[in-house]
C-alpha cells in the first residue's frame, strides 16, 4: 500500500494549545507554505482529505494546481481530545495527563476519543484509501497510521506543518 500522508499546514492557534477536533483556520504564512508543498509532492493517483478546513484548504489548493477533485475521507479526521479541546496543555490538570500516560491506549476520561478509537479508525482508513493517493490529514492520524503498519518512528513520529510521511 503505497501512499503519502501530509499533514496540513501550520494552523491559526496560539502555541501550546490542545486541539484536534477544533475547526481551525490557517495562519497567514499558507499561501507560501501551500507552495513549498506543491514543489515537494508528485501528482498522486488520488487526493484525499480530512474533513476540517485546515486539511481542506490545503487539498483544494493542490487539487486545483494537480487537475484533482479533493474526496473528503471523515475516517482521516483529528483525535477528539474532548473537554480538552481549546485547552493550553499547561493548564490540563495534572492528574488528568498523568491518567493519560498511565493508560496512553485506552484513556477517554477527556469525553473524546481514546487512542485506540484513533487506531481503529485509522485502520479502516487506510483499507479504504487507494494506492498512489496523497491523503492531506493531521499529525495524530499520521502517528496512529505509523505505529499500525510499523513504520518510521510509530507513535513518536514527528511530521512538521506541510510535512510528509510515505508509507509502503
Amino acid at each position: 500500500m503505497a501512499l503519502t500522508l501530509l499533514r496540513h499546514t501550520a494552523p491559526e492557534v496560539a502555541r501550546g494549545t490542545c486541539y484536534g477536533r477544533t475547526d481551525l483556520a490557517l495562519a497567514e504564512s499558507f499561501e507560501r507554505d501551500a507552495e513549498a508543498v506543491l514543489r515537494a509532492i508528485a501528482k498522486p493517483s488520488h487526493l484525499l482529505t480530512s474533513p476540517l478546513a485546515r486539511c481542506r484548504r490545503l487539498a483544494e489548493h493542490i487539487g486545483a494546481h494537480l487537475s484533482l477533485e479533493p474526496i473528503r475521507a471523515s475516517d482521516w479526521i483529528e483525535m477528539d481530545f474532548g473537554a480538552w479541546e481549546g485547552t493550553p496543555w499547561d493548564a490540563i490538570p495534572r492528574h488528568e495527563l498523568d491518567a493519560w500516560a498511565d493508560d496512553f491506549h485506552d484513556f477517554a476520561g477527556h469525553g473524546g476519543e481514546s487512542v485506540a478509537m484513533l487506531e481503529r479508525r485509522i485502520c479502516a482508513a487506510l483499507e479504504a484509501t487507494p494506492e498512489g493517493a496523497l491523503v492531506v490529514t493531521h499529525a495524530g492520524c499520521i502517528k496512529a497510521a505509523c505505529a499500525i503498519l510499523g513504520v518510521a518512528d510509530g507513535w513518536q513520529t514527528q511530521t512538521p506543518f506541510g510535512g510528509m510521511v510515505r508509507l509502503p
